[in-house]
């Protein structure tokens, strides 16, 4: 197996998230929604599937409901109606309408401020419950995806194996006036700029200090 590189030494780390920050100073989820409940709900609905097409979905969904209680009432057949778009769509709306019950006969209709408590839920795994925690709660949760994955290891931001890796490596090692907004700052980095194929090393404002070696012209 081969050995994971060491992490970007902290004067590094600064210099790079503060290029970030600069860029970028108040990033937000690109999922839209309008309550802790609707976020729930859309990054549930993101497996598997771009934001773009979870707010085509959602857009209609959310001008009906805002409440647990309200999708209950709009029930599963009603809600496969409008998420029909998305993959696996209808093992999402089964989930959806399970975890809506739970919120409303465990929780009083409101979203927990905790992972476990949100990981309980169905269909909500550590990724969406970290997004939730630090976009609707404030904490410092790092939800790894995909392009996070790749833009921590290809810059040594952050390597890891696995997400989970990568997740401990964030926490470890990215500096702690970057650690609320740094899962913002990355995955919008590898969505718009460090991306998979074709890495946009050309515009990328972190090239000079990134040790990713097939830089691309």
């Amino acid at each position: 197996m081969a050995r994971l590189p060491q992490a970007l030494p902290y004067a590094q780390q600064v210099a790079i998230f503060s290029r970030l920050r600069d860029a970028n100073p108040a990033p937000v989820t690109e999922l839209v929604h309008h309550n802790a409940y609707q976020l729930v709900v859309a990054v549930a609905l993101s497996a598997q599937a771009t934001d773009a097409g979870v707010n085509r979905a959602t857009a209609d969904l959310f001008a009906k409901v805002e409440t647990p209680q309200q999708m209950l009432d709009l029930g599963e057949a009603g809600l496969t109606e409008h998420i029909k778009t998305i993959g696996l769509f209808r093992q999402k709306a089964k989930n959806v309408i399970k975890l809506s019950r739970i919120l409303v006969e465990e929780y009083g209709g409101e979203v927990p401020a905790s992972r476990a408590a949100l990981m309980s839920l169905p269909g909500v795994g550590r990724k969406t419950a970290n997004v939730v925690l630090n976009c609707v709660f404030g904490q410092p949760a790092q939800a790894v995806d995909t392009h996070i994955f790749r833009v921590g290891n290809r810059t040594h931001i952050a390597p890891g194996r696995d997400v989970d890796e990568v997740e401990r490596a964030i926490e470890d090692n990215v500096p702690a006036p970057f650690q609320q907004n740094a899962h913002h700052w990355l995955i919008l980095h590898g969505r718009y700029t460090c991306q998979a194929r074709r890495p946009r090393c050309r515009i990328c404002i972190i090239e000079d200090l990134c040790p990713y070696e097939e830089k691309t012209e």
